[in-house]
């Protein structure tokens, strides 16, 4: 859904911060859409005194408007942890605080899904029929000894362990089997992959037009806020775990994903600079979405290899010596962008980083082609 520009917005919001032994980066992209829908959250030690060495993450992929993520990037934190269903129990040798149960915070998560939903349906613009937009959501809560990751919609999170993609969250489709029987079961269909025709996404928060249907409960609807709920126990093989919407996804995979973000780590410590790299190279690949992705390592995280940034250096040498070779073999009007582009790739295209494919490094090849064609037009159809 939703219109796109003529070119694409491609300034970058970005965010980092360390703390609870984590690091995050994060980095998000208007692109080709008309509006930035997207919004997240970051907290790296949440603000009560129980849960201070516990982390909050999450990325919000908006649609039909803007409004609901940025609620959620707002207030589903404080949904999630002020509910009695999340909160631990009292001891009751001391009346202190403890932590929560996995089961509180699995409890806690559902409660607070379910009642920000409700509280947004209440507000005047969605009641008046204004604001129809809703929201998937990707959240995750790193306490000392889990990961807990939450799903409504198709936002993924990922987990790489010990150099591979260990955990990832499933993506709520209209056409996956259980989902196809909940939209069925309240009265609605199937058709081009979509709910009644039109939504892509069969749970969300917001979409309140699917979710009217007499005598069904709030997770029986057409579109459910319902999150999918995971837990991961903490290993001294995690490396580093991946929140990110569907312009992500759509143009790379989860193994694509990490195995391009262990490559770069090793070459780069800066966790924004990475996610940039991301959402360039997804840009590159034809991503068409807005574009957020949030970034978080572990002390097991790769760090930057000087053989890494080695071979890294020499790779862009070699791309710049082969753009060289192209301008100076080939006739004059082979000499567009698009044309060298495509050479360089196919060239070199066992040489470029796992995962990002001559995409990745499209920079690099445009930066040297612009240096030595300084009057031409870089402009080119190639992702």
């Amino acid at each position: 859904m939703g219109a796109f520009l003529d070119k694409p917005k491609t300034e970058k919001h970005n965010e980092g911060g360390v703390g609870n032994k984590l690091r995050y980066g994060l980095s998000s992209m208007q692109g080709w859409r008309v509006e930035m829908e997207d919004a997240h959250t970051a907290v790296v030690s949440i603000p009560h005194n129980h849960l201070k060495d516990w982390s909050f993450f999450a990325v919000f992929d908006g649609h039909a408007g803007a409004r609901v993520s940025a609620m959620c990037a707002e207030e589903l934190l404080d949904h999630i942890t002020e509910n009695e269903d999340f909160k631990g129990k009292p001891d009751m040798t001391d009346g202190t605080e403890v932590q929560p149960s996995i089961e509180d915070v699995r409890g806690g998560i559902k409660t607070g899904f379910l009642r920000l939903d409700e509280k947004m349906r209440s507000m005047p613009e969605v009641v008046s029929g204004e604001d129809k937009s809703g929201s998937t959501a990707v959240c995750s809560i790193v306490s000392p000894r889990h990961i807990f990751f939450a799903n409504c919609g198709d936002s993924r999170a990922v987990l790489c362990r010990n150099g591979r993609c260990a955990f990832a969250t499933t993506d709520h489709k209209p056409v996956n089997p259980l989902e196809k029987e909940r939209i069925q079961n309240a009265g609605g269909s199937v058709m081009i992959q979509r709910v009644n025709g039109s939504l892509a996404v069969s749970r969300a928060l917001g979409d309140f037009e699917y979710k009217n249907v007499e005598g069904k409960g709030p997770c029986e609807q057409l579109v459910s806020p319902e999150p999918e709920i995971f837990v991961e126990e903490r290993n001294t093989d995690d490396q580093f775990m991946v929140l990110a919407c569907d312009g992500i996804w759509d143009v790379m995979s989860n193994d694509e994903l990490c195995g391009f973000i262990e490559h770069r780590m090793k070459v780069s410590s800066s966790l924004e600079e990475i996610c940039n790299q991301v959402v360039d190279t997804c840009l590159n690949k034809g991503s068409r979405d807005n574009m957020s992705i949030v970034l978080i390592a572990f002390e097991g995280a790769p760090s930057v290899s000087d053989e890494a940034v080695r071979k890294d250096k020499e790779l862009d040498d070699k791309i710049e010596t082969k753009v060289k070779e192209i301008l100076k073999r080939e006739p004059l009007e082979n000499h567009d962008f698009g044309y060298v582009l495509h050479t360089v790739a196919e060239e070199l295209h066992d040489q470029f980083p796992p995962g990002g494919g001559f995409q990745s490094k499209k920079s690099v090849i445009e930066s040297v082609y612009q240096k030595l064609r300084p009057f031409e037009d870089q402009d080119d159809d190639m992702a």
